[in-house]
């Protein structure tokens, strides 16, 4: 009797009898509680005055601001002598000249790497001077630019792994309240056992060589595409240069919202701070000619014969047509990809034209229409052994490589 007074007296703090408002207030006080138990490490971004000196390993020379030229004498005169060009870069001087660019596609990196090892296959593949990539495209990228033997790794990768190796789903109010959706501790673990202390000495021989290796991320504080040099970063002998690889390759491939950006440190006029880095895609699907804005940058280097850009474009390039349910995540999400094409097929227009204007011959592949399995998950394991036997077989049979983008076959 005296709880019903109660109850009567403060019906403030009455549960609602009505179960929608009773769940409401569930909710609300699980958000609270959520709120306050999920916290985030304080943040120290670089300010934007700082942005053109900050330096990681405790030096310049290892990253580049992906937007604007990255020349490929760097540190050189303005018109060195083909004798200095060639003590900087033996692997690029009166050599033949072979580019390999590898996209953005998350798990349709399976067909780059079934059209790599089928290459190897036949024989034919060459020995890339420079190697470039993004996304799932930069995890690709150090095993093809040491070549064929290693071949073994990418076929791992992209036939032995599923979403439950490489993510794990947050709840839905913990993301509320967290950077993204998923947590990629696996994807680091994996990324750790794959490019070890042996991994890196293999790309600093190479580097050594002159021969050059660059992954794309993209610099969220800045909006800018970030391209770093891993062969440098490799070579420098610095005690946390492998850590820094790590970074950099998960980086790269660490969609923003669906996985969490990572912190990169860097210094700047004797103080530390942070830069947060996302997927490269998100400024750039592929990347080769940022390399250089000199015509003549190519006739400089004095290569052998015509050189030649391969671009692997993770994706189909033509429209995917699919009815779109009238909900704002499937709306959101169909935008996205349909961005994400557009954008692909705008670096494929960009590459082309500069491939032409240093006379250098372009060649691309890219997912056949023809390719119709599904895909159930982020990493579906059937999915990327279906794709990776697709872009194996296209390449063991002679890859039909096309020279030009879609619309420009015949300039």
């Amino acid at each position: 009797m005296q709880l019903q007074t109660r109850v009567k007296t403060r019906p403030e703090i009455h549960v609602p009898r009505k179960p929608a408002l009773r769940i409401v207030t569930v909710l609300i006080s699980t958000l609270l509680l959520v709120q306050g138990c999920v916290t985030l490490p304080e943040r120290n971004p670089l300010p934007a005055e700082y942005g053109y000196e900050a330096s990681v390993l405790g030096g310049h020379g290892v990253r580049y601001w992906g937007d604007e030229s990255l020349p490929l004498a760097r540190g050189l005169p303005a018109e060195p002598t083909i004798e200095e060009l060639q003590a900087v870069l033996p692997g690029l001087v009166r050599k033949e000249l072979n580019i390999l660019a590898i996209s953005g596609g998350g798990e349709n990196g399976a067909f780059a790497a079934g059209l790599l090892n089928g290459w190897s296959k036949t024989g034919t593949r060459p020995e890339f001077n420079i190697v470039t990539g993004i996304s799932t495209g930069a995890l690709i990228a150090p095993f093809a630019y040491l070549g064929s033997s290693y071949d073994h790794f990418l076929e791992r990768l992209y036939t032995q792994y599923s979403t439950e190796n490489l993510i794990e789903r947050r709840g839905w109010l913990r993301s509320l309240r967290t950077d993204a959706s998923f947590d990629t501790r696996g994807m680091r673990s994996l990324i750790a056992e794959y490019f070890n202390e042996e991994i890196m000495q293999a790309i600093a021989a190479e580097y050594q060589r002159g021969r050059l290796l660059f992954v794309g991320t993209t610099n969220l504080d800045a909006q800018q595409p970030v391209t770093w040099d891993i062969g440098a970063i490799a070579s420098s002998g610095k005690p946390d240069a492998l850590e820094l690889i790590h970074d950099v390759l998960l980086a790269s491939a660490s969609i923003p919202m669906l996985f969490p950006p990572v912190m990169i440190e860097v210094e700047a006029k004797g103080q530390t701070y942070d830069e947060m880095h996302v997927d490269g895609g998100v400024t750039r699907q592929s990347f080769v000619f940022e390399l250089s804005s000199d015509a003549n940058a190519f006739e400089t280097l004095e290569i052998v014969g015509t050189g030649r850009v391969f671009l692997i474009r993770n994706s189909k390039l033509e429209p995917d047509w699919q009815p779109t349910d009238r909900r704002i995540f499937t709306i959101g999400s169909r935008s996205a990809n349909s961005m994400i094409r557009a954008q692909g097929l705008g670096d494929l227009y960009r590459e082309y034209l500069a491939s032409r204007k240093f006379g250098i011959d372009f060649n691309l592949a890219f997912i056949p229409s023809e390719f119709k399995a599904d895909n159930h998950e982020l990493f579906d394991r059937d999915y990327m052994r279906s794709l990776y036997r697709t872009g194996y077989e296209m390449a063991e049979e002679g890859y039909p490589w096309s020279k030009a983008p879609p619309g420009l076959e015949n300039p």
